[in-house]
C-alpha cells in the first residue's frame, strides 16, 4: 500500500471528505473484514487531531460488545449494552456524543486520560454489528460537524464490510 499524503484541511467536512474517500478505496480492494476494520482504525487515528484512541467494539451474543481493532492504549475487552458511552449507543442505537465523560452516568473509564468520547453504532439490517468509538483527552472535543462525518464513515462501513463473516467469526 503506498504511503498517504496528508494533505492541509480547510474545514472538518473536507477532512470527513477525504477520510471516506480513501476508506471507500482501502475497503474496495480487500475483502477480509478484519484487516479492512483494522485499516479503518490506523486512517483514521492517522488522520484526526486531539484523539487518544479509535476503534471498534463489535457485538457478541446479544448483549455485549467485544474489543476489536483499534489503535491507542490496551482497552476495556468486554462492555455491557446498556452500559458506559458504547453499551448505551448499542443499546439505543443512537449515537453518543458526550462532552465530558465524566458527566456521564455510568462512564467505563478503560483510559483515566479520556475526556471526551462520541460513539457511533454500526447497524446492519436494524441490527447493531458493534459500535465505532472515539476518545479524546480534551473536554468537548467532538462536535455535530464530526457526528455528521463519523456518520458517512460509519455507513461506508456498513456497506463495504462483510459483516456476515464478523458475525460468523463471533460466534464461534
Amino acid at each position: 500500500m503506498e504511503a498517504l499524503k496528508i494533505p492541509e484541511f480547510k474545514s472538518k467536512k473536507e477532512l470527513y471528505r477525504f477520510m471516506n474517500m480513501r476508506l471507500v478505496g482501502i475497503l474496495s480492494s480487500e475483502t477480509d473484514w478484519l484487516a479492512n476494520l483494522c485499516n479503518a482504525a490506523a486512517l483514521m487515528n492517522q488522520l484526526m487531531d486531539g484523539i487518544n484512541w479509535v476503534g471498534f467494539y463489535l457485538t457478541k451474543g446479544t448483549d455485549e460488545l467485544i474489543l476489536g481493532p483499534f489503535q491507542g492504549k490496551p482497552a476495556c475487552v468486554h462492555l455491557s449494552y446498556g452500559k458506559g458511552v458504547c453499551g448505551t449507543a448499542a443499546h439505543k442505537k443512537e449515537i453518543q456524543l458526550v462532552a465530558d465523560v465524566h458527566a456521564f452516568e455510568g462512564h467505563v473509564a478503560c483510559d483515566p486520560d479520556s475526556r471526551s468520547e462520541i460513539v457511533i453504532p454500526l447497524i446492519v439490517e436494524d441490527e447493531v454489528m458493534g459500535v465505532l468509538d472515539i476518545d479524546s483527552p480534551v473536554i468537548n472535543r467532538f462536535d455535530e460537524e464530526d457526528m455528521e462525518g463519523l456518520k458517512k464513515v460509519s455507513k461506508t462501513l456498513v456497506d463495504y464490510l462483510n459483516w456476515k463473516a464478523v458475525k460468523f467469526y463471533l460466534e464461534q
